[in-house]
């Protein structure tokens, strides 16, 4: 007899990114066209050589980061991300209103965890973010899907609609993953009042922060005196200093709420790792315009994307910013079979949209998702080539 599945589990779809991988053991690309992987939204440099040399010998050096650390992570860690955070938003944020956590996707397990319970509904706007969906799923929480239209920004009224007495937060992700939309401010002011309206809490992930479009503070939430009463705050790491392995995110809020989160963490990781800590504080102090620079590298490729689909006839652009670009296609083909297809003919892997929306809505059998930050501006021209060779 097998041993027992949750059932909460069974019926949560498979992750995307570990799929799409399994599609290169069974799908060899054209010889005379390598691999060009545009399927996972990670940097796939190392972190920066001084950054490296740093981390070496803290490692060597400092005896206390093998060790655990306290659970909602290093003071100066804390301290130092709270002041960034105020420099960029205006306002006031203060250490003991962050959390360090082992990656975002952890930071909103644990947000969540807090927030909701089996029975309970959390509104994503679609097309969504995967993993947001899938912990949702395996809690016993519903994913409620707010539909954006053809801009993919999220419509406040029809968010409102969505809300019932089993709702319990709304979920944004600015810079869009997978639209790459970024949200404009009064857009997240909007939300911002809605929620609070409806005393539920506003959960913003803001992965791609520092590679988003326009200058500036991304929004004005943060200078609410009150903005921890319903505004919750989500940070990686990992894109800013390319340090995805070693699984550095952070959440902003209410010091009574990171009580109930430390009680999550405990028990899951009880701490982060310690060199990724030293990492992600000598990053804050030391790599400012390093990374501007990466930024600006983010932005060119950005626009070397927009350019090179408007060149190609019948794929109609979606959204693109920060990591990816977002798309429908022109084929008659659903979208997993054309993503099959684009490996097999043309040696590009890149995701469909159907990975991104609940099998409810059908418009993801005719969209793709392109994370073009991992290619550079050649790669980019080269893919267009490769699409525009498809009829």
């Amino acid at each position: 007899m097998s041993l027992p599945l949750n059932p909460a589990f069974a019926a949560t779809f498979s992750p995307p990114v570990p799929e799409a991988r399994r599609w290169l053991s069974e799908i060899a690309p054209p010889r005379d066209r390598p691999l060009l992987n545009l399927s996972q939204a990670a940097p796939v440099a190392p972190p920066p050589a001084a950054l490296r040399a740093a981390m070496a010998d803290a490692i060597e050096q400092d005896p206390t980061i093998h060790l655990y650390g306290p659970v909602l992570g290093n003071p100066a860690l804390r301290e130092r991300l709270a002041a960034r955070t105020q420099a960029l938003y205006g306002g006031s944020i203060r250490a003991d209103q962050i959390a360090l956590t082992s990656g975002c996707n952890q930071a909103f397990c644990a947000t969540v965890a807090t927030l909701a319970g089996p029975g309970d509904q959390v509104i994503l706007p679609t097309p969504w973010y995967f993993n947001h969906a899938m912990w949702l799923s395996m809690t016993g929480i519903a994913p409620v899907a707010l539909t954006t239209g053809a801009g993919l920004l999220p419509d406040p009224d029809a968010c409102a609609a969505l809300i019932t007495s089993r709702t319990r937060a709304i979920v944004l992700v600015t810079p869009n993953n997978p639209g790459g939309v970024a949200y404009p401010a009064a857009l997240l002011r909007q939300f911002a009042t809605l929620a609070a309206r409806h005393k539920i809490a506003l959960i913003v992930d803001e992965t791609y922060r520092d590679f988003h479009p326009d200058p500036g503070a991304p929004h004005d939430l943060f200078t609410d005196p009150d903005w921890d009463r319903s505004f919750i705050h989500l940070y990686s790491f990992s894109k800013a200093y390319r340090l995805t392995g070693h699984r550095v995110g952070a959440i902003a809020t209410a010091p009574a709420r990171l009580a109930q989160i430390e009680k999550f963490l405990d028990t899951v990781t009880i701490c982060v790792s310690g060199p990724g800590q030293m990492a992600a504080l000598w990053g804050l102090e030391n790599l400012e315009t390093w990374l501007a620079g990466e930024r600006q590298e983010i932005l060119n490729r950005r626009a070397a994307m927009v350019a090179g689909i408007a060149r190609l006839p019948g794929w109609d652009l979606r959204g693109a910013g920060a990591y990816f670009a977002y798309l429908r296609h022109p084929f008659d083909a659903p979208a997993p079979e054309t993503a099959k297809r684009l490996l097999a003919e043309t040696g590009v892997l890149m995701l469909p949209g159907t990975m991104f929306r609940p099998d409810t809505e059908a418009e993801g059998a005719r969209e793709m998702r392109i994370a073009f930050a991992n290619a550079d501006t050649g790669q980019i021209a080269d893919l267009i080539t490769r699409l525009a060779t498809l009829a």
